[in-house]
């Protein structure tokens, strides 16, 4: 009944257009990206009951409440700070999942994964939907946190290896595409969910239940149409008139055989790449999250031309700064979403090591010049450097597909990445750690404001030379780590590909074709939305000029 779903029923015949494929990935990960977007729900949600009742105060649960309790309580709000743990459920159990299911992913196909996504994303927000109904965190943390969780994990490397197969010649570029799309999902989703939420709310409901039941279906449908859409190439396709280098010894970072997933832990060149995205990931995650309050405090009256601190301004001059800093938020996902195709585009020029090294060195230079910029008032130098930044934490992500695959060979590249995204699960702990626990320390100390975020960027400094001296140790994988031809043939078996030869030898030979018409209709499936996002995205930067 489900045979359509089979690794070996998505092998593509020597016609079809590889440029078909990105927008199959693009699709599912414009959906789960809505997982950077959550935050956009946590204040209505925390005004939830209050609104139902008609309180004119916020029933807030006080102290007497645990944050255990507040998993099951119904009588009170719940607080921002224990909604903002979903946000760092997601990346865990993202990071998780990838490492536990990579490999079965390899041998079952991008397209049965990608389904298997559709269900857990859309029907986790369908889950979270009824706890949002009754008032019972508990059941929203089992929808989308750990259900939803686990098909970001799988949305996420479904079409690492495929993209990486049916590019060769551009891994980087590839897997920028589809990975610019994760980025990009909130950049659509959380517009999306506010005019939802504005469109079903009423004086005695948020409109919050109603808005996760229609963002749930339509994740669910566009996750299906992408999944159903992925297209695998035979093992022996290449692309027209390429052909790969030939790799004479073991010097460069780019080898033609491929290691098997069962051996990553035990390999240095792992571990090292592991650290890498760690370090990469927690400096940038971490000013994600506070990057509008670290404006609005750093800067103060000055946003609006006015000679006062943060702390000296009042309610509507508040407000106005709170707007602008909305705008900086959208300019840096504007860079983090571009940096993810910019950068890893042009690691297939540089070299992913070089791109890395260029990452750390040119990024530590920024992080260190925040604290003067911000002294000297210095708005648009302040904000140029972390939009660079951001651009290198977004490209950092769309760049290591393609660096695993140089260095441990494309067999199995979508399972190693699996276990590899376990760093950003640390990394989502991690950064945000750093970063808020520094400033609350800093503000205890009685610095001002202002000043609150300087020893931070110092600190981000330092992960960056750590990321940077792990980057260079980087060698090539010896040879005893590889797969034997016998292993190599085994692995495949298993993973039920196909040779061109076998697709042509067989009774009804796969001749299938890409029209024209097909590859503009895929692109414009994905490329709306897209477009849409960025405009609203555009709208909101402007409001910080």
């Amino acid at each position: 009944m489900f045979s359509f779903l089979d690794k070996e029923r998505t092998v593509a015949g020597p016609q079809f257009n590889r440029w078909l494929v990105p927008p199959a990935a693009l699709a599912i990960h414009l959906c789960i990206g809505m997982a950077y977007g959550f935050s956009v729900f946590w204040l209505p949600l925390s005004k939830a009951i209050s609104v139902s009742q008609g309180a004119a105060e916020a029933l807030k649960c006080g102290p007497d409440v645990s944050f255990l309790q507040e998993f099951f309580v119904t009588q009170c709000d719940w607080k921002i700070s224990t909604l903002g743990w979903m946000y760092t459920m997601f990346f865990v159990i993202l990071g998780s999942s990838a490492a536990l299911w990579g490999g079965w992913l390899e041998r079952a196909g991008p397209r049965k994964a990608g389904v298997v996504a559709a269900f857990c994303w859309g029907g986790g927000m369908l889950i979270s939907a009824f706890g949002i109904s009754t008032h019972q965190f508990w059941i929203m943390v089992l929808g989308s946190g750990v259900i939803g969780g686990v098909g970001l994990g799988l949305g996420y490397i479904s079409p690492v290896s495929t993209l990486i197969k049916w590019f060769p010649d551009r891994r980087g570029m590839a897997t920028g595409m589809a990975i610019m799309g994760f980025g990009g999902g909130a950049m659509i989703g959380s517009p999306l969910a506010a005019f939802l939420m504005k469109s079903f709310a009423t004086p005695h409901d948020i409109g919050v239940t109603q808005t996760f039941i229609v963002m749930g279906i339509i994740y669910f449908i566009y996750m299906m149409v992408g999944a159903l859409s992925y297209r695998l190439p035979a093992s022996d396709w290449r692309p027209s008139g390429w052909q790969p280098a030939i790799v004479v010894g073991q010097t460069p970072l780019k080898t033609t055989q491929s290691v098997h997933v069962s051996k990553v832990w035990g390999i240095p060149q792992f571990w090292l790449v592991w650290t890498v995205l760690l370090m990469n990931v927690s400096a940038g995650i971490g000013v994600i999250g506070m990057a509008s309050p670290m404006l609005q405090e750093i800067f103060g009256g000055s946003l609006i031309g006015v000679n006062q601190k943060f702390s000296e301004l009042d309610k509507s001059q508040l407000s106005q700064i709170a707007a602008i800093a909305a705008g900086f938020a959208a300019l840096i996902s504007l860079f983090n979403i571009a940096g993810r195709f910019f950068w890893a585009s042009l690691s297939d020029k540089l070299g992913r090591k070089n791109t890395y090294t260029l990452f750390f060195i040119l990024g530590g230079i920024l992080y260190f010049s925040v604290p003067s910029s911000a002294s000297a008032g210095q708005l648009a130098l302040f904000t140029a450097a972390f939009c660079i930044i951001l651009s290198m934490y977004g490209g950092g992500f769309a760049t290591v597909p393609a660096y695993l695959a140089d260095l441990f060979g494309t067999q199995m590249v979508g399972a190693i990445h699996g276990r590899l995204l376990t760093a950003w699960a640390t990394a989502g702990i991690l950064g945000p750690v750093v970063v808020n626990y520094m400033r609350d320390y800093q503000l205890s100390l009685g610095i001002p404001r202002e000043q609150v975020y300087n020893q931070t960027m110092y600190i981000l400094v330092g992960m960056l030379l750590v990321g940077l001296i792990c980057n260079l140790m980087i060698k090539p994988v010896k040879a005893h780590w590889f797969m034997t031809d016998e292993e190599l043939a085994l692995e495949k078996q298993l993973a039920h590909e196909k040779t061109l030869q076998t697709l042509t030898a067989e009774p009804k030979p796969n001749t299938e074709k890409s029209s024209s018409l097909s590859l503009w209709l895929a692109w414009t499936f994905v490329g709306g939305p897209l477009a849409w996002g960025v405009y609203k995205t555009f709208l909101s930067a402007t409001k910080l000029f």
